[in-house]
C-alpha cells in the first residue's frame, strides 16, 4: 500500500497516456484481429447476426492474392529505396544547417522542415503539374537538354521511383530537425580537442560527429522504417495505386479493400499482416540495436 502512495505521482501522470493507447492502438488491433476471423462487411455492420465466423480463410486468400503480392513487394521497394535516401539526405541537410546559425541558417532551416507540415493533397497537386509527360516543368527542363519526356507516372517502375522521391522529399525536414537537435547537443569540447590534435574534417565527421549521432540515427532509422512500410498518402492522391498497380502499397490494398469493396474481414486480415511486419522489423532492429551496444 505504502509503495503504491509512493508512485501515485507517476501513475497519475501516466495514466491518460496508458487510457488513450489502449483505447486507440490497442483495442483497434484486437478488433482487427478478431474481424480478419470472419467475412465482415458492409451488410454485417448494419446486422451483426449475419457475420459467419470463417477462421484462417481471410489469410489463404491473402497468400494466393496475386495483388496483395504486388503491393507488399512495392512496400518492400518503398523500404529499401526510402528509409536510406531520408536518412541520408536528411544527416547531409541537418550536418550543413550546423555550421552556422545566423538568420540565414534559420530561414533554410524552416525552408527545409517546411514540406514536413504541407498538406498531402497540395504537395500531390504541385507535384502531378511537375512530373505531367506533356507540359510538366520537369520534363520541359530535361527538353532544353534534348531530353526525351519521362512518362513519371506513366510507366510502372519509374512511378515508384517518383512517389520515393516525393515521399523523400516530404519526410526529410521532420528527419533533419532531429538531427540538428542531436548536433547541437554535441559537447564542443570533442572538436576543440580534436582540432588542437591536428584532425581532418573528415576524420572529425567520421570518427566524432557521426559516432556520437547513433541514437539519433536508430530513432530516424525506426521510425522511418515504420513511416514507409505504411506508405499511403502518395499513391492514394497521386496514382491510386496505378499504373496497372504498379505503385499499390499495402496499406492502400488496405483502404480499397475495406472502404472501396466494403470487404471489411479481409482488409482486416491484410492490417494485421502489416501490423506483424512491422513488429517483426521494429525487433529485428531493436535487437541489432542491443547486440552493437553489448559488442
Amino acid at each position: 500500500m505504502r509503495k503504491l502512495s509512493r508512485h501515485r505521482g507517476a501513475l497519475i501522470f501516466v495514466g491518460p497516456s496508458v487510457l488513450l493507447l489502449l483505447v486507440f492502438m490497442v483495442v483497434p488491433i484486437l478488433v482487427a484481429a478478431g474481424a480478419s476471423l470472419t467475412d465482415l462487411d458492409l451488410r454485417g455492420l448494419a446486422d451483426p447476426s449475419s457475420v459467419e465466423f470463417i477462421g484462417l480463410e481471410n489469410y489463404r486468400r491473402l497468400l494466393s492474392d496475386e495483388l496483395f503480392g504486388t503491393a507488399a513487394l512495392n512496400t518492400l521497394m518503398y523500404v529499401l529505396l526510402g528509409v536510406p535516401l531520408i536518412v541520408v539526405c536528411s544527416l547531409a541537410v541537418a550536418l550543413l544547417l550546423n555550421m552556422g546559425s545566423n538568420r540565414l541558417f534559420r530561414g533554410l532551416r524552416a525552408f527545409y522542415f517546411l514540406p514536413a507540415i504541407t498538406n498531402i493533397v497540395a504537395v500531390a497537386v504541385i507535384w502531378g503539374y511537375l512530373y505531367n509527360t506533356d507540359s510538366g516543368l520537369i520534363n520541359y527542363l530535361l527538353s532544353l537538354g534534348g531530353v526525351e519526356p519521362v512518362p513519371w507516372l506513366d510507366q510502372p517502375f519509374i512511378a515508384k521511383l517518383s512517389l520515393v522521391l516525393v515521399g523523400v522529399w516530404k519526410g526529410a525536414g521532420f528527419n533533419m530537425i532531429i538531427f540538428l537537435a542531436a548536433l547541437q547537443g554535441i559537447p564542443r569540447e570533442f572538436y576543440e580537442a580534436a582540432a588542437i590534435d591536428g584532425v581532418t574534417p573528415w576524420q572529425r565527421l567520421t570518427r566524432i560527429t557521426i559516432p556520437l549521432l547513433r541514437y539519433a540515427t536508430f530513432f530516424v532509422t525506426v521510425t522511418t522504417t515504420i513511416a514507409w512500410i505504411q506508405f499511403f498518402e502518395e499513391p492514394f492522391v497521386m496514382t491510386d495505386g496505378g499504373p496497372l498497380d504498379g505503385t499499390m502499397s499495402v496499406a492502400l490494398f488496405i483502404y480499397q479493400n475495406g472502404f472501396n469493396l466494403s470487404d471489411f474481414g479481409y482488409a482486416s486480415a491484410a492490417s494485421v499482416l502489416l501490423f506483424l511486419a512491422i513488429m517483426i522489423v521494429t525487433a529485428i532492429q531493436f535487437r541489432l540495436r542491443r547486440s552493437d551496444v553489448e559488442y
